[in-house]
């Protein structure tokens, strides 16, 4: 007769064959009868196996940090509502295509929520990337030199969430926002897409050097849109102030 231990490892059900002494304690203590025991070995590897996907998708999410909603200080940012990210935790908006658009000043928590919201959307199945603005339009204007730009915005149009972090932060010349626009046409309805950026809409014609493709981009992002502004102090600033590397007068300059 196999051994429990051995044959769980050959069924590759690694984890359970760690645990199983563990559940046969409880079994026996709780005087569990056949069904909750198997259900509570099935819950178990159903938990794993879901742990190893969000592991892979997070890796493969590339993320600057590895940082959950349920860790973002929202007393510290009260412009934004909580109830609010909770619903759109659940990512309906995901599997719609719709697109959210998170604006702010430095250090409000914008990358954050981005994460914490891409990390959702992985642990419900959905493919997740993330990248900066100035990397993306690198990445498409090489392509463009190299003739391959097809291929390349076929990758980033793959994910069925592209988060698209610092629109913004350094202007885009004219052969980057030609492509950028190109990529915002390519998953228009299709793919849905976080944005972050430090700059209001009404400058998106500066960032990107022209306003005629800049009300094209807006035209297509915000159609399915939700648009969060987020009015407040810098988390760094805050993390300063608490080592007492800057004085709260400073921080107000």
């Amino acid at each position: 007769m196999t051994d429990l231990s051995d044959g769980l490892k050959q069924l590759k059900l690694q984890r359970l064959s760690d645990q199983i002494d563990g559940y046969l304690q409880d079994a026996a203590k709780q005087q569990w009868g056949y069904d909750e025991f198997l259900r509570q070995l099935i819950d178990a590897e159903l938990a794993s196996k879901q742990d190893k996907r969000t592991e892979m998708g997070t890796r493969m999410a590339r993320f600057p940090f590895v940082k959950t909603l349920e860790s973002f200080e929202f007393a510290y940012q009260p412009s934004i509502d909580a109830k609010r990210i909770k619903e759109l935790s659940c990512c309906r908006w995901v599997a719609n295509g719709e697109n959210i658009l998170l604006l702010g000043p430095p250090g409000v928590g914008k990358t954050h929520l981005a994460v914490g919201l891409g990390i959702e959307a992985i642990r419900r199945g959905y493919r997740t990337l993330f990248i900066g603005a100035q990397a993306l339009i690198a990445s498409l204007a090489r392509a463009h030199n190299e003739n391959r730009l097809e291929d390349k915005l076929k990758q980033y149009c793959q994910p069925k969430l592209l988060i698209i972090d610092e629109i913004g932060y350094i202007p885009i010349d004219r052969l980057g926002a030609n492509l950028f626009f190109q990529l915002i046409s390519r998953r228009y309805e299709k793919g849905a897409m976080i944005m972050t950026s430090n700059q209001p809409y009404s400058n998106w014609g500066e960032i990107f050097g022209d306003q005629v493709i800049a009300s094209a981009i807006l035209d297509r992002v915000l159609h399915h849109a939700i648009s969060i502004s987020i009015k407040g102090e810098s988390y760094r600033l805050k993390e300063k102030l608490k080592a007492g590397l800057l004085s709260k007068q400073a921080a107000r300059e």
